[in-house]
C-alpha cells in the first residue's frame, strides 16, 4: 500500500508522462489489462486516458485496471488514471519512505 508521501512523489514523477493507453467505448478488456501489465513491468508508472465515449465511470475503470494488473492506483484526475507497479526485473523508481 502506498503512503501519501509516496503518492505525491509518484504524481510528480507522472506529471510529464503522456497517456499510453486509452479506454474507449469497449471499456476494459482482458487484452488491455495484459498489455498494461506488460507496460508497467517495463515502466513502473504510467497514465491511462479514459475517452469521452467510454460507457463506464472513470473510477470504475480505474478499479478494474487495478484488479486486472495488480497495480497501485496513484490518482484519478480528470479523465486520466495514474497507475504504479513495482517492476520485478526493471526497477527504476525509488520510492521515498
Amino acid at each position: 500500500m502506498l503512503t501519501g508521501k509516496q503518492k505525491r512523489f509518484l504524481r510528480a514523477e507522472a506529471h510529464h508522462l503522456d497517456p499510453i493507453f486509452q479506454v474507449g467505448k469497449g471499456g476494459v478488456n482482458e487484452n488491455m489489462t495484459k498489455q498494461i501489465s506488460e507496460a508497467l513491468e517495463v515502466r513502473e508508472l504510467l497514465k491511462v486516458s479514459v475517452l469521452q465515449n467510454c460507457d463506464e465511470d472513470r473510477k470504475e475503470v480505474a478499479e478494474e485496471l487495478v484488479a486486472g494488473t495488480k497495480a497501485e492506483l496513484v490518482q484519478v484526475i480528470g479523465s486520466t488514471i495514474i497507475l504504479y507497479k513495482e517492476s520485478k526485473e526493471n526497477k527504476q523508481i525509488k520510492l521515498p519512505r
